[in-house]
């Protein structure tokens, strides 16, 4: 994914994020787990995280030997839940599962009560969301380059929705703008549903919002879908070409979901997580209960998460301070 931030200081970040995870000893690898495991979903039941922590949890608990919990805190847009964790032993008994809001936050909120590159050892990133930017097939344009240049014809005409200030599709659409030049308004709703249905509706113009939402009104031409957020075409929308293909490069955005654990959990624990939860998303059922979701397995290394983390947060940070974006 392209990033904004120099090569140097994303190393420099990446060595910090990696240092939380602490030298370990045989013993405490060998004794882990000694009780259940809880995986801390910052967000409400029914979402993203939350299916992705159930959907794992029975069989990290068949290969752990041991109950796998989860245990959702919601609240200050996932600060209450991760705040958590970032202060819960480092036993490896308290887990999080994570989306990329984690990476904005600190940059959105006065104060957050973690930091993402010091405040937890990375286990691995566990799925990607697809984003797509559609607009109401109203709106004349049926290009992304069209829509572009409708948009610049008529600056602070058309009005874009998102679930709500700092969400990653807000984001999305910002570094979209600064990467345009475009001027949109931006319509926050306390959510997705709203939204759709205003998009819907052609009381918004536009929006950038997840694949696996927008595909059934796409089927049925109620939605007009121009682009993809990611680097590759989609599966489930191979029609629709990326935006690096027509032209928006450095735009590109993932909405990534990883598992973290707090800081000093020993790194033979760590490990261990790393690769039973591998296995399991290369379990067949398991990918398809995901796809159902919307969600595509993307397992990987704790030091490919790791780069992913220190990446993204130098990445939002320039995007949030470019764009004068703040949660409130």
């Amino acid at each position: 994914m392209t990033t904004l931030a120099c090569l140097p200081r994303r190393r420099a970040l990446l060595a910090t994020l990696l240092a939380a995870a602490a030298p370990w000893s045989a013993p405490v690898a060998a004794a882990w787990p000694e009780r259940p495991v809880t995986i801390v979903v910052p967000y409400t039941p029914g979402t993203s995280m939350d299916t992705l922590a159930r959907t794992l949890g029975p069989k990290l608990s068949q290969k752990l030997g041991q109950p796998v919990i989860v245990e959702n805190r919601p609240g200050a847009s996932g600060n209450i839940g991760t705040g958590f964790v970032a202060n819960a032993a480092p036993d490896g008994h308290t887990l999080l599962m994570t989306v990329s809001t984690f990476v904005m936050n600190p940059s959105l909120f006065k104060s957050v009560p973690y930091d993402p590159l010091k405040s937890f050892a990375p286990v691995g990133r566990v799925a990607v969301g697809t984003l797509v930017f559609a607009v109401n097939p109203d709106f004349p344009a049926t290009t992304l380059a069209q829509a572009i240049q409708a948009f610049r014809d008529r600056p602070g005409h058309y009005a874009y929705a998102s679930p709500g200030n700092g969400t990653p599709q807000h984001l999305a659409m910002e570094l979209f703008k600064l990467h345009t030049g475009v001027d949109l308004m931006h319509v926050p709703y306390s959510g997705s549903a709203g939204a759709v249905t205003d998009l819907l509706g052609g009381q918004v113009q536009a929006m950038i919002l997840p694949a696996n939402t927008a595909l059934g009104h796409k089927q049925a031409g109620k939605l007009r879908v121009l682009a993809t957020t990611q680097e590759k075409r989609i599966e489930v929308m191979p029609d629709v070409p990326t935006l690096a293909e027509q032209g928006v490069r450095g735009a590109e955005v993932d909405l990534w979901f990883g598992m973290l654990a707090p800081k000093s959990t020993p790194q033979a624990v760590v490990a261990r997580l790393n690769r039973e939860v591998n296995e399991i998303l290369a379990m067949p059922e398991i990918r398809q209960s995901l796809d159902k979701q919307g969600l595509i397995v993307a397992p990987g290394t704790p030091e490919a998460f790791g780069e992913l983390v220190a990446d993204e947060y130098a990445r939002w940070a320039q995007v949030i301070k470019k764009a004068r974006i703040t949660a409130d």
